[in-house]
Protein backbone atom coordinates (compact mmCIF):
# COMPACT_ATOMS: atom_id res chain seq x y z
CA UNK A 1 0.00 0.00 0.00
CA UNK A 2 1.67 3.16 -1.11
CA UNK A 3 1.32 6.67 1.04
CA UNK A 4 -1.15 8.36 -0.95
CA UNK A 5 -3.38 5.25 -0.08
CA UNK A 6 -2.72 5.88 3.43
CA UNK A 7 -3.31 9.06 3.08
CA UNK A 8 -6.04 8.94 1.41
CA UNK A 9 -7.44 6.47 4.44
CA UNK A 10 -7.35 8.67 6.78
CA UNK A 11 -9.86 11.89 5.15
CA UNK A 12 -12.88 11.59 5.76
CA UNK A 13 -16.25 12.52 3.17
CA UNK A 14 -18.78 13.05 6.52
CA UNK A 15 -18.95 13.87 9.64
CA UNK A 16 -21.34 11.59 11.76
CA UNK A 17 -22.11 14.41 14.52
CA UNK A 18 -23.57 16.84 12.04
CA UNK A 19 -24.86 14.29 9.49
CA UNK A 20 -25.17 11.16 11.27
CA UNK A 21 -27.23 10.18 7.98
CA UNK A 22 -24.90 10.84 5.38
CA UNK A 23 -23.16 7.58 6.88
CA UNK A 24 -25.89 4.94 6.00
CA UNK A 25 -24.80 2.98 2.79
CA UNK A 26 -26.50 1.54 -0.09
CA UNK A 27 -25.62 -1.91 1.55
CA UNK A 28 -24.97 -2.85 5.33
CA UNK A 29 -21.61 -2.59 6.29
CA UNK A 30 -19.79 -4.84 8.31
CA UNK A 31 -18.32 -4.72 11.45
CA UNK A 32 -15.47 -4.53 10.67
CA UNK A 33 -15.98 -1.73 8.16
CA UNK A 34 -17.97 0.11 10.86
CA UNK A 35 -14.73 0.21 13.04
CA UNK A 36 -12.28 1.21 10.63
CA UNK A 37 -15.19 4.38 9.35
CA UNK A 38 -15.54 5.01 13.23
CA UNK A 39 -11.78 4.90 14.35
CA UNK A 40 -11.13 7.10 11.31
CA UNK A 41 -13.49 9.79 12.17
CA UNK A 42 -12.57 9.58 16.03
CA UNK A 43 -9.00 9.87 15.35
CA UNK A 44 -9.25 12.85 13.24
CA UNK A 45 -11.30 14.60 15.99
CA UNK A 46 -14.60 14.57 13.68
CA UNK A 47 -16.50 12.60 16.39
CA UNK A 48 -14.71 14.87 19.43
CA UNK A 49 -13.36 13.15 22.38
CA UNK A 50 -15.71 12.93 25.21
CA UNK A 51 -18.62 12.02 23.21
CA UNK A 52 -21.15 9.68 23.91
CA UNK A 53 -22.11 6.89 21.14
CA UNK A 54 -25.57 6.30 20.65
CA UNK A 55 -25.90 2.59 19.83
CA UNK A 56 -29.17 2.67 17.84
CA UNK A 57 -28.56 6.00 16.25
CA UNK A 58 -25.44 4.43 14.87
CA UNK A 59 -27.43 1.26 13.70
CA UNK A 60 -29.66 3.82 11.55
CA UNK A 61 -26.80 5.46 10.10
CA UNK A 62 -24.68 2.69 9.00
CA UNK A 63 -28.05 0.59 8.07
CA UNK A 64 -27.30 -2.23 10.25
CA UNK A 65 -28.51 -3.92 12.91
CA UNK A 66 -27.08 -3.05 16.74
CA UNK A 67 -25.37 -5.67 16.80
CA UNK A 68 -22.62 -5.06 14.28
CA UNK A 69 -22.20 -1.48 15.48
CA UNK A 70 -21.39 -3.31 19.10
CA UNK A 71 -18.78 -5.52 17.31
CA UNK A 72 -17.46 -2.89 16.27
CA UNK A 73 -17.74 -0.40 19.18
CA UNK A 74 -16.15 -3.38 21.32
CA UNK A 75 -12.76 -3.67 19.46
CA UNK A 76 -12.61 0.19 19.26
CA UNK A 77 -13.05 -0.44 23.45
CA UNK A 78 -9.90 -3.11 23.18
CA UNK A 79 -8.07 -0.07 21.44
CA UNK A 80 -9.12 2.29 23.76
CA UNK A 81 -10.71 4.47 21.40
CA UNK A 82 -13.50 4.38 23.21
CA UNK A 83 -14.15 3.44 26.95
CA UNK A 84 -17.03 1.64 28.25
CA UNK A 85 -19.24 3.47 30.68
CA UNK A 86 -22.20 1.77 31.50
CA UNK A 87 -24.04 0.85 28.91
CA UNK A 88 -22.85 3.48 27.30
CA UNK A 89 -19.53 4.21 25.04
CA UNK A 90 -17.76 7.32 25.05
CA UNK A 91 -14.95 8.78 22.62
CA UNK A 92 -11.55 8.27 25.08
CA UNK A 93 -10.91 11.43 26.29
CA UNK A 94 -7.48 13.62 26.02
CA UNK A 95 -5.41 13.46 29.20
CA UNK A 96 -1.99 14.20 30.16
CA UNK A 97 -1.77 10.79 31.96
CA UNK A 98 -2.77 9.26 28.20
CA UNK A 99 -0.04 11.22 26.68
CA UNK A 100 2.66 10.39 28.74
CA UNK A 101 1.90 6.89 28.71
CA UNK A 102 1.92 7.38 24.80
CA UNK A 103 5.36 8.54 25.33
CA UNK A 104 6.73 6.37 27.45
CA UNK A 105 6.07 3.71 24.82
CA UNK A 106 7.46 5.29 21.59
CA UNK A 107 10.44 6.70 23.58
CA UNK A 108 11.44 2.75 23.85
CA UNK A 109 10.01 1.28 20.91
CA UNK A 110 10.44 4.16 17.94
CA UNK A 111 14.23 4.72 18.39
CA UNK A 112 14.72 0.96 17.85
CA UNK A 113 12.49 1.14 14.74
CA UNK A 114 14.28 3.83 13.38
CA UNK A 115 18.08 2.07 13.88
CA UNK A 116 16.03 -1.40 12.26
CA UNK A 117 14.56 1.26 9.32
CA UNK A 118 17.59 2.56 8.87
CA UNK A 119 19.61 -0.90 8.84
CA UNK A 120 17.34 -2.58 6.60
CA UNK A 121 15.39 0.20 4.07
CA UNK A 122 14.92 -0.53 0.51
CA UNK A 123 16.14 1.34 -2.49
CA UNK A 124 12.65 2.16 -3.32
CA UNK A 125 11.68 3.38 0.39
CA UNK A 126 14.93 5.67 0.16
CA UNK A 127 13.50 7.09 -3.06
CA UNK A 128 9.98 7.92 -0.81
CA UNK A 129 12.16 8.79 1.99
CA UNK A 130 14.10 11.55 0.04
CA UNK A 131 10.50 12.61 -1.66
CA UNK A 132 9.38 13.42 1.45
CA UNK A 133 12.08 15.34 2.62
CA UNK A 134 11.32 17.12 -0.16
CA UNK A 135 7.61 17.92 0.66
CA UNK A 136 8.44 19.06 4.27
CA UNK A 137 10.84 21.28 2.77
CA UNK A 138 8.24 22.52 0.61
CA UNK A 139 6.13 23.35 3.24
CA UNK A 140 4.86 26.89 4.21
CA UNK A 141 3.55 29.03 7.17
CA UNK A 142 -0.23 29.00 5.05
CA UNK A 143 0.25 24.64 6.22
CA UNK A 144 -2.73 23.97 8.57
CA UNK A 145 -2.36 21.64 11.26
CA UNK A 146 -3.63 18.94 9.59
CA UNK A 147 -1.71 19.30 6.53
CA UNK A 148 1.27 19.23 8.68
CA UNK A 149 -0.05 16.01 10.96
CA UNK A 150 -0.50 14.17 7.72
CA UNK A 151 2.61 14.57 6.09
CA UNK A 152 4.33 13.58 9.73
CA UNK A 153 2.17 10.75 9.89
CA UNK A 154 3.64 9.68 6.17
CA UNK A 155 6.78 10.61 6.82
CA UNK A 156 6.80 7.64 10.19
CA UNK A 157 4.37 5.02 8.13
CA UNK A 158 7.42 4.75 5.57
CA UNK A 159 10.06 4.47 8.79
CA UNK A 160 7.79 1.93 10.19
CA UNK A 161 7.40 0.05 7.30
CA UNK A 162 10.88 -0.10 6.01
CA UNK A 163 11.77 -1.97 9.74
CA UNK A 164 10.38 -4.96 7.77
CA UNK A 165 8.39 -5.92 10.81
CA UNK A 166 4.84 -5.93 9.98
CA UNK A 167 3.33 -7.10 14.14
CA UNK A 168 5.95 -3.45 14.87
CA UNK A 169 4.95 -0.99 12.41
CA UNK A 170 1.22 -1.58 13.37
CA UNK A 171 1.32 -1.39 17.24
CA UNK A 172 3.36 1.79 16.56
CA UNK A 173 1.23 3.33 13.78
CA UNK A 174 -1.85 3.00 16.29
CA UNK A 175 0.10 4.71 18.98
CA UNK A 176 0.86 7.66 16.49
CA UNK A 177 -2.95 7.54 15.57
CA UNK A 178 -3.33 7.74 18.78
CA UNK A 179 -0.95 11.19 18.78
CA UNK A 180 -2.53 12.56 16.19
CA UNK A 181 -5.71 13.29 18.23
CA UNK A 182 -3.61 15.62 20.64
CA UNK A 183 -1.71 17.28 17.98
CA UNK A 184 -5.10 18.73 16.18
CA UNK A 185 -6.82 19.36 19.29
CA UNK A 186 -5.05 22.50 20.01
CA UNK A 187 -6.00 25.78 19.03
CA UNK A 188 -2.80 26.84 18.53
CA UNK A 189 -0.69 26.88 15.58
CA UNK A 190 1.97 24.34 14.79
CA UNK A 191 5.39 25.88 13.80
CA UNK A 192 6.31 24.03 10.37
CA UNK A 193 10.26 24.74 10.49
CA UNK A 194 10.26 23.34 14.44
CA UNK A 195 8.09 20.72 14.27
CA UNK A 196 10.28 18.88 11.08
CA UNK A 197 13.71 19.95 11.97
CA UNK A 198 14.24 16.75 13.90
CA UNK A 199 13.00 14.34 11.12
CA UNK A 200 14.78 15.76 8.41
CA UNK A 201 18.12 14.84 10.64
CA UNK A 202 16.89 11.38 10.55
CA UNK A 203 16.50 11.51 7.33
CA UNK A 204 19.78 12.60 7.09
CA UNK A 205 21.18 10.21 9.45
CA UNK A 206 19.09 7.42 7.70
CA UNK A 207 21.04 7.93 4.39
CA UNK A 208 24.40 8.66 5.98
CA UNK A 209 23.75 5.35 8.62
CA UNK A 210 24.69 7.34 11.32
CA UNK A 211 23.38 5.00 14.29
CA UNK A 212 24.36 7.90 17.11
CA UNK A 213 23.00 10.71 15.16
CA UNK A 214 20.16 8.58 14.67
CA UNK A 215 19.22 7.63 17.81
CA UNK A 216 19.83 11.42 18.85
CA UNK A 217 17.39 12.82 16.59
CA UNK A 218 15.08 10.33 16.82
CA UNK A 219 14.63 11.03 20.77
CA UNK A 220 14.63 14.65 20.27
CA UNK A 221 11.59 14.58 17.57
CA UNK A 222 9.61 12.41 20.03
CA UNK A 223 10.54 15.37 23.15
CA UNK A 224 9.64 18.24 20.38
CA UNK A 225 6.27 16.08 19.79
CA UNK A 226 5.41 16.27 23.36
CA UNK A 227 6.17 19.80 23.61
CA UNK A 228 4.44 20.75 20.37
CA UNK A 229 1.06 18.84 21.77
CA UNK A 230 1.32 21.09 25.38
CA UNK A 231 1.94 24.11 23.33
CA UNK A 232 -0.81 23.99 21.03
CA UNK A 233 -3.25 22.59 23.96
CA UNK A 234 -2.09 23.80 27.62
CA UNK A 235 -5.50 23.27 28.60
CA UNK A 236 -5.07 19.49 28.19
CA UNK A 237 -5.74 17.97 32.16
Amino acid sequence: MNNKCILDKFIFTSIYREHPHSLKKEHPMDPIAIYEDLKEKIIWLEIEPGRTLNLTELAQAYGVSRNPVMIALTRLNAEEWVIRNGVHFVVSPLTIDRMRELTEIRAVLEIQANIWAMNRITEQGLVELRALRDEIKSLTSAATNRQIVQLDFRFHHLLYRQTQNHQLAQLLERLLSHYLRFWLSGPRKIEVDSFFREALEIIQAIETKDEVRLRAASSAHIKVSLDTIMGINPDIS
